[in-house]
């Protein structure tokens, strides 16, 4: 494990919080200070200028949701029925009635396989490429990304909606890159009057109040300017004027303002956090952001799996394919990969809580946009929905395909803080067949 714990990232937002400086509107600037410009290296031709990842945290049940298996026993099949989708021959359940109509614009991955099923463990895994320990020694691919990307513009080039996947911690960080490289948080979209942390114009201030923060921050920057050795502190002014500069310019402002879409359409999403969140999510690839992720957990069904999945799986259904119509309806579905995965798939035994356990060998994911070939089925699972018989796509060539699609070399190496050459991914290759 690569320790991370004396990461200069770290020190930093520690220095911040002394004196409570988050309560005076300094966090945008915190997050654009470890967001530091850096030149984009040379890329190869890419298929891809943005991804937005759906993350479906917990492991959706590829049984109930699209890999179906009508024939098999009443303790595997589960109760409910497969439905024809736009795509001949291909079923999808029946609660996924929009993603029916959809599946022509979208591939089909059911044959997604690793071998680990501890929630933190594999999460990291499959957000990474990158096998290690539940505590996240590899950085997302959105860090990844933001890393060989740089910062360009005025929008962060990693975005998290709500926030990262956890369960009992924050997962899919940015690792040994350090905090310039971690996801900013845009909150929950279907808030009442929802605005994002200091993208907003800031509240009118007394002249007494203006007075006290104009003194913290020239005190915080006199300290700065005695940390040589902190180059992120060192340079804290820069990061200011650029949490400045999205303010006056407006662009981050209206690529969050979600309340701008029409009303209709919004309702075509769905008026939940789900729903509005993949909203969001189109509307900042379309303003420049590189990669999104849209948390949408709550999959882990050990228990009463039918209640449960009442509940989430019309929310995706309705979401996920809005959001695949709509990009595609703007003609950005072509520059635009989006991915649909959890961190593993759902015992095909009912369990006798009538729920379903974690299950690594087996699972389904999604892919569309970006050259993708739409109503593709890439690889199977038996007749139990046990294991992948057909096409194994390991977590690494999941990260593969998409560091690829970005037009990012997967073997390139980068250095970690101990000066150690570490490539992106040690394993994997891309799925040609997606394309």
């Amino acid at each position: 494990m690569i320790d991370v714990t004396m990461n200069r990232s770290a020190s930093r937002r520690d220095f911040l919080r002394v004196g409570g400086l988050s309560a005076f509107g300094l966090s945008l600037a915190d997050y654009l200070q470890a967001a530091a410009p850096v030149l984009a290296p040379t890329r190869k031709k890419n298929r891809a200028s943005s991804v937005i990842l759906v993350y479906l945290g917990g492991g959706i049940s590829h049984h109930d949701s699209f890999d179906l298996k009508p024939d098999a026993p009443e303790e595997i099949r589960g109760i409910y029925k497969p439905i024809a989708s736009n795509v001949p021959g291909l079923q999808v359940g029946e609660l996924l009635p929009n993603m029916a109509k959809t599946m022509d614009k979208v591939a089909l991955i059911r044959s997604a396989a690793h071998n680990n099923d501890h929630h933190e463990t594999a999460t990291n895994w499959v957000m990474s490429g990158r096998f290690g320990s539940a505590f996240g020694d590899y950085p997302a691919i959105g860090a990844v990304v933001a890393h060989e990307s740089g910062f360009a513009g005025t929008l962060p080039p990693y975005v998290s909606v709500p926030r990262n996947p956890s369960f009992t911690w924050e997962l899919g960080k940015s690792a040994f890159l350090g905090g310039r490289y971690e996801s900013f948080k845009a909150g929950d979209p279907n808030a009442k009057d929802y605005k994002v942390q200091d993208v907003a114009p800031s509240e009118a201030i007394s002249p007494k109040r203006a007075e006290r923060r104009q003194n913290l921050l020239e005190a915080v920057d006199g300290l700065a300017r005695k940390v040589q050795a902190n180059d992120q502190i060192a340079t804290y002014d820069e990061f200011r004027q650029r949490a400045s500069d999205m303010l006056l310019s407006g662009e981050g402002r209206r690529a969050f303002a979600i309340e701008e879409e029409p009303e209709k359409l919004r309702d075509r999403y769905g008026r939940t956090t789900f729903g509005q969140s993949c909203l969001l999510a189109r509307r900042l690839v379309a303003g420049g952001v590189r990669f999104v992720t849209v948390n949408f957990g709550g999959w882990d069904h050990h228990a009463k799996i039918w209640d449960g999945l009442q509940n989430k799986l019309p929310d995706f259904d309705r979401g996920f394919s809005a959001l695949i119509d709509d990009l595609h309806e703007r003609g950005m579905l072509s520059n635009t990969l989006v991915v649909a995965m959890g961190e593993f798939g759902r015992t095909p035994k009912i369990n006798k809580d009538n729920g379903r356990d974690h299950w690594a060998p087996a699972g389904s994911l999604l892919m569309a946009g970006a050259g993708v070939k739409p109503g593709n089925v890439i690889g199977a699972t038996d007749r139990q929905g046990a294991y992948a018989t057909k096409r194994p796509v390991a977590p690494a060539d999941v990260a593969f395909t998409v560091f690829d699609s970005l037009g990012i070399d997967p073997r390139k190496q980068i250095v970690t803080p101990d000066g150690r050459p570490l490539e992106i991914l040690d394993q994997g290759e891309s799925v040609k067949e997606l394309f």
